[in-house]
């Protein structure tokens, strides 16, 4: 018995590794036997970049996967199985190119990836800057026959928004666009396409706005005409308020068109100025609104200046009379103690106006002795005038105090008799 333990536990650590390089070659086997070749690419995702970075190169795919399955896995294999992935949030955009790992891995965790191809990429990242640039217009030949006037673009700038190697190079936005030998004016939305100094486009970058109108008379038979200017104010001012004039500068103005076009066209009306909820007055450099075909030479804005006043009308209160300069040493009687008075202003003031803080006078100031005819005042808040008082004048009777009358002198008393002894 001595003899077989000895025996078995002779050199055991080297037959302990035997056994577990046995284990281990058995294992990998297996996993050689069941590991598959997955040849489909799978896109690579970037993740951990910031709004203020972009990537400028392709980041490819992974093209080759080695996996271990087990046989009873039932899986359906295919490139929504992995995801691919690099991470960019430690990269320097300024570094320029730059390597990193791909890592990958598999969807059902049942799936163990053993290698992949490649196992890193180089990728290109860029910081995000805007710019605001100039919108130009960039027509094309003119056909024979035809004469076009001024181009007229909805925006005169726009924001480029991109990798800041791409944006720095924009120069301009064209809005590029044909002329139709049929003679049809142009008033559509044109895309703007960025351009560097010599006229080469730029992409990929972010443009706002990425489409602007453009307007284009074309004509065949081109005349001017000289129209009056009007006004197109919508709207209403703020309660209490009224339109008290327009005027518009200038009060003519010169347009041209085709010969059909100007025929009919009698004002040139400007673009709505909006008076809603005004108090005070409104004054709006804005645009003409002609018709398709017809243009304004030189200055095409007018300035619109609308008056407002306030509205004003009249209203009676019934008040008490207040004597102002009246004398101590004199008594005042009055032919009424209180009058109606019709005060004029405006429906703002009129309304905080009330009978209790209404203060209607009489100025006895100077006033001697007698009956006198004064005429009503009123102490008013600046925008509101008293219109009149019934009745006005007052008849106002100034008396001297009536003198009170002298007691009667007392009797001095008697000498008391003395009382008998």
């Amino acid at each position: 018995m001595t003899r077989l333990v000895k025996t078995i536990v002779h050199n055991w650590p080297l037959k302990l590794g035997a056994l577990a390089l046995s284990t281990l070659l058995y294992a990998g086997l297996v996993v050689a036997t069941n590991n598959k070749v997955f040849e489909v690419a799978v896109p690579i995702e970037a993740i951990g970049v910031t709004s203020d970075v972009t990537i400028l190169s392709d980041l490819g795919a992974v093209r080759q996967i080695r996996y271990y399955a087990p046989e009873n896995l039932g899986l359906r294999i295919d490139s929504s199985s992995f995801r691919a992935t690099v991470d960019l949030s430690k990269v320097d955009p300024t570094q320029g190119r730059t390597s990193v790992q791909v890592h990958v891995e598999a969807i059902d965790p049942r799936v163990q990836i053993i290698d992949w191809t490649p196992r890193g990429i180089v990728v290109e990242l860029d910081a995000v800057i805007s710019r605001t640039v100039p919108v130009v217009s960039s027509p094309g030949p003119i056909p024979s026959g035809l004469d076009v006037g001024g181009v007229v673009l909805g925006d005169t700038t726009a924001v480029v928004t991109g990798a800041a190697s791409i944006v720095e190079r924009v120069a301009e936005v064209q809005a590029r666009f044909t002329i139709d030998a049929s003679g049809i004016d142009i008033n559509r939305m044109v895309d703007l396409v960025p351009v560097d100094s010599g006229g080469n486009e730029l992409r990929p970058v972010d443009l706002e706005p990425a489409a602007t109108r453009v307007k284009l008379p074309i004509f065949t038979n081109r005349q001017t005409k000289s129209l009056p200017v009007r006004p197109n104010v919508v709207g209403s001012p703020a309660a209490g308020f009224e339109l008290a004039s327009v005027t518009v500068d200038p009060l003519v103005i010169s347009v041209e068109g085709d010969v059909d076009d100007l025929a009919a066209l009698e004002v040139a009306d400007t673009t709505p100025v909006s008076i809603t909820g005004a108090t005070s007055d409104v004054v709006r450099t804005t645009s003409l609104e002609l018709p398709d075909g017809v243009q304004a030479l030189g200055e095409a804005t007018v300035t619109v200046t609308v008056t407002l006043r306030p509205i004003t009308e009249t209203r009676t209160f019934n008040a008490g009379l207040i004597l102002v300069g009246a004398r101590a040493d004199r008594l005042y009687d009055l032919s009424t103690d209180r009058v109606l008075v019709t005060i004029g202003g405006s429906i703002a003031d009129l309304d905080r106006l009330s009978g209790a803080s209404l203060v209607v006078t009489l100025d006895v100031t100077g006033l001697d002795v007698g009956t006198h005819e004064v005429t009503v005042g009123a102490n008013l808040i600046t925008g509101l005038t008293l219109i009149g008082a019934s009745p006005s004048p007052v008849s106002v009777t100034i008396t001297p105090p009536t003198p009170s009358a002298s007691p009667a002198p007392s009797e001095s008393p008697g000498p008391t008799a003395s009382p008998p002894p």
